[in-house]
């Protein structure tokens, strides 16, 4: 049962770090779906984008899986014969639910793919070849000195003709700009129900956690791991979904 997120709606003396602990899991869907615009679009269409680039008889990855809400579009659009999908997070927490949900969904769904669901950490888990992996705003959470490693490690396991999947949250190095989208993001989650409350300790709690890139460092960083294109294929506000091509 998922519980409206109400995390942030008491003040704190002082805001502690956030955390993928057993209470963002019990309230993660809720808090997602109301702080990041276009989330549902982008978790629909991961499936969708997964089945045009799956090669049959192939490993994918979802890579910071957090509930596997990626994992469970993937299984419902997957046609491709023999795919297996590994979701893997560094949250007991996150990862125990995630089993959960994937359970449910196998009552729901016929011959759905396998999922495996590891608690790892994916800087050092070790990445068989595959066609497809999944990075739904997780690359923000990895320490920005351990990014290009990671990338390069997922360029090198992905088979000729794979694609990454990477969703992110954007800065930008206009100020105007970051100015304009953050107030309209603001606006977003005060649409959403959140106080300004919540909103400004959410944005303590997260600001020495995650760490936006602009999309010109993504796309320069994808290059530099040795794709050979990338692009974004979905953006609303300061949140995008960007395909990079082997």
């Amino acid at each position: 049962m998922t519980d409206v997120d109400n995390l942030f709606a008491t003040p704190f003396s002082k805001v502690a770090d956030f955390a993928f602990d057993e209470q963002v899991a019990r309230v993660f869907p809720d808090m997602i779906k109301r702080s990041v615009p276009g989330y549902p679009t982008i978790i629909e269409s991961i499936g969708l984008i997964t089945a045009q680039y799956a090669q049959p008889q192939s490993l994918i990855y979802d890579l910071g899986c957090s509930l596997g809400a990626a994992t469970q579009s993937m299984r419902r659009h997957l046609n491709s014969e023999g795919c297996r999908i590994v979701a893997i997070d560094n949250a007991a927490a996150m990862v125990e639910r995630c089993k959960e949900y994937l359970s449910a969904q196998d009552a729901m769904l016929e011959e759905a793919p396998p999922a495996q669901v590891v608690v790892g950490d994916i800087i050092s888990y070790p990445l068989q070849p595959c066609s497809v992996v999944v990075l739904n705003f997780t690359l923000q959470f990895v320490k920005p000195e351990e990014r290009l490693a990671l990338l390069t490690r997922i360029r090198q396991a992905l088979k000729p003709g794979g694609v990454l999947i990477l969703s992110e949250k954007l800065n930008f190095a206009d100020s105007n700009t970051q100015h304009s989208l953050e107030q309209l993001h603001y606006a977003f989650k005060r649409a959403n129900g959140y106080s300004d409350l919540e909103i400004a300790q959410k944005r303590s709690a997260i600001e020495n956690v995650m760490l936006p890139d602009t999309q010109e460092q993504h796309q320069q960083r994808l290059q530099q791991a040795g794709f050979s294109h990338s692009h974004i294929w979905f953006q609303c506000l300061n949140f995008c979904s960007m395909i990079a091509h082997t």
